[in-house]
């Protein structure tokens, strides 16, 4: 055997020096074999080694040496895995395509169960949701029942909401669904995070993620909702006048509508304050989603054709000049957004030589912008404007804005002929954000009411509702309303004589405390005034008797009366004053409408300042409860800026929305803003 396979490998490697030994060499010479088996075999090995791998592969041969024992074991161990596998691969096959065709199934079953229960639905619909009837005062058709299979509860009371911002939100938010035919009325239908419009109108936020559907708000105390804009009200009918919204609210104007209400609510927000200034069709407002797009394309369009060779200098600087009328927390985040964009994302992207043509100008009419917080934050707000190189201008009043240029007067005299100085600045955009004014809405039922004088808002009590409604039915909350300051000085015969409780016209320590809770109580607007009891008391005890008369009384209420102001239009508020009013129609529903016994279970409105922020270009301000134990100020720096992010973080009305907003800061921070002009 071995011969063979030399002769073989001798031959194919042409070697001579080993020769084919004969068979008869291994029978007839056991001796010469003997002697030389050793020395064979050895060589037989080596070259069996070497060579083994390019022998042919005969049948009946192998050219593998023998497996040991661990080897077999191994081999039988894996053949037993891969069969272990293959039987799990095909079981995790079989599943898959049994669970494939069960959810074809029950998808087929859904869609048959949908088609039958959308025939069943569509012969559920109330004939007065597809046919309405006409009524009221202008004969228009009423929507008393609505296009879905929720039937309307007769014996509850309908109740529409006017509105889609902070307070009617607030106001769904905890509404007890099981009292009341809830109907949601708005020209929008979304919710929109008023707060960081001005981080939509650069990029550093998407405006989807300032955006939640209010259809999904309302759904979660099974509230209906219309699309339209409310236009007027039929008082004597009870019913609201709405107008169709077509083309997202431009362009053709809809059919009008009435729905009717047993309770409304009015949050329809308010616009901006012209203050007899012409020319504001030449500016912009930040109230809405479509104003925050307009602004955007407006601000890319400039810069885009700023970048042209063809334009002029001065033409680059006027396209390149930003004016904002208003000092107030909207007008400045917009220019702090406006000034981070310049700095982060302008210069990176477009010629660097257009940087020194850019002007951010602020317009104020009082002494610092940010007049409603500590005067150290407006301080502190004035120069970091000055670093960030934006011309702030204060004690200067908005003249007229023509379509190129704003002219303002400073109300302070200069110069040598002492009188108030006359400017101009060109600019490209112009942002309008200067005081409130009533929504037309609004205004139409002020126009209505006796006991409606205020020119800028709906007055209502403590308790929220419009003045001159007799039979209290209406509500109005955030900045289309404002509560009544209560007049102490006229009610002060009941308060006096209810103090003294031992009759010798004259008001100790004692019995005033008691005024002082009673009236706090009554008018929570009077708490921050009657605050402290003992410096109060001292200060008007002019004759140092320890007492307080009627004359000293008299005084001290004319004080509280004259330092009362109204509150602030803020988000904050609204948010508040919702969440207020839903309790307070919860308690009226389990009171059978008795308004009595709700005055008597409910206290009055009381607003409760958690604090105020206002972002500064990559760092922010606040003031919490300052002037109380606890409170205190933040005046920028990095951890301002993480806890203004996340108070407004925390606010969002969905998980979506948070959600989003971590992500696109996210992205802001790694990638910059979105410079595109969408």
């Amino acid at each position: 055997m071995y011969a063979k396979y030399l002769a073989n490998a001798n031959t194919m490697q042409g070697l001579s020096t080993v020769t084919r030994p004969s068979q008869s060499f291994f029978l007839s010479s056991p001796r010469h074999y003997q002697q030389h088996s050793k020395t064979y075999c050895c060589t037989s090995t080596s070259l069996w080694r070497t060579y083994a791998g390019k022998l042919p592969q005969q049948r009946g041969y192998s050219t593998k040496p023998s497996p040991t024992q661990e080897e077999k074991a191994e081999n039988i161990t894996s053949k037993r895995i891969h069969n272990k596998g293959k039987w799990i691969r095909r079981g995790i096959l079989a599943l898959a395509i049994g669970g494939v065709g069960t959810v074809a199934y029950i998808l087929q079953q859904d869609k048959e169960y949908i088609d039958k229960s959308t025939l069943i639905a569509h012969e559920n619909v109330p004939p007065l949701a597809l046919h309405p009837e006409a009524g009221g005062k202008k004969n228009l058709s009423v929507i008393s029942h609505q296009l879905d299979t929720n039937p309307l509860e007769e014996d509850k009371p309908r109740l529409v909401i006017v509105g889609s911002g902070w307070g009617a939100v607030s106001v769904l938010k905890t509404l007890d669904r099981d009292q009341y035919n809830i109907t949601v009325i708005s020209e929008n239908n979304y919710f929109l995070f008023t707060p960081l419009l001005p981080s939509a109108t650069v990029g550093t936020l998407e405006l989807r993620s300032l955006l939640e559907p209010i259809r999904k708000i309302a759904a979660r105390v099974g509230a209906h909702f219309l699309e339209g804009k409310a236009v007027d009200l039929d008082l004597e009918n009870k019913m609201v006048e709405v107008q169709q919204m077509v083309n997202n609210g431009t362009g053709t104007i809809g059919e009008r509508f009435y729905v009717p209400y047993d309770k409304l609510v009015v949050a329809v927000g308010a616009t901006s304050i012209t203050h007899g200034v012409e020319g504001l069709e030449n500016t912009v407002q930040l109230k809405t989603i479509r104003d925050a797009i307009n602004i955007r394309r407006k601000i890319m369009d400039n810069v885009e054709l700023a970048s042209l060779p063809t334009v002029t200098p001065e033409e680059r600087k006027k396209l390149l000049s930003f004016v904002v009328c208003g000092g107030g927390p909207t007008g400045i985040e917009f220019a702090a957004e406006l000034s981070d964009w310049i700095e982060e994302d302008f210069v990176k992207w477009f010629p660097k030589s257009m940087r020194p043509d850019i002007s951010i100008t602020v317009i104020q009419s009082r002494d610092h912008i940010l007049n409603t917080f500590d005067s150290e934050i407006s301080c502190y707000a004035e120069e970091r404007f000055k670093r960030k190189k934006i011309n702030v201008v204060t004690n200067a009043r908005v003249v007229r804005i023509e379509k190129d240029k704003v002219v303002y007067k400073s109300k302070v005299a200069t110069g040598d002929s002492g009188e108030p100085e006359i400017s101009e600045i060109p600019y490209s955009l112009c942002l309008w954000s200067t005081g409130i004014a009533m929504t037309p809405f609004a205004q139409n039922i002020a126009e209505q009411l006796e006991d409606q004088k205020h020119s800028r808002v709906l007055v209502t009590d403590e308790y929220l509702r419009v003045k001159g409604i007799p039979d209290q039915s209406i509500y109005a909350l955030g900045d289309c309303a404002s509560i009544q300051n209560p007049k102490l000085v006229e009610r002060i015969m009941d308060i006096f004589s209810r103090a003294d409780k031992n009759g010798d016209g004259m008001l100790s320590l004692d019995e005033f405390a008691d005024v002082v809770k009673h009236v706090s109580r009554r008018y929570p607007l009077t708490k921050q005034h009657l605050g402290r009891l003992v410096d109060t008391f001292e200060a008007y005890d002019k004759d140092k008797n320890g007492l307080l008369d009627m004359e000293e009384m008299h005084t001290l209420l004319h004080d509280v009366d004259n330092k009362m102001t109204n509150l602030p239009a803020t988000a904050q508020v609204a948010a508040q004053q919702g969440s207020y009013l839903g309790k307070y129609l919860n308690v009226l529903s389990n009171k059978n409408d008795d308004q009595g016994k709700t005055a008597r279970a409910v206290l009055p409105f009381d607003y409760h300042h958690l604090g105020t922020l206002a972002y500064l270009g990559n760092t922010a301000v606040g003031e919490f409860n300052t002037g109380t134990p606890g409170g205190f100020k933040m005046l920028g720096g990095l951890w301002a800026l993480y806890l203004w992010r996340s108070v407004y973080w925390s606010e969002q009305v969905s998980l979506r929305t948070r959600l989003n907003l971590s992500i696109d800061w996210s992205k802001t921070a790694l990638f910059g803003r979105d410079i595109s002009a969408v």
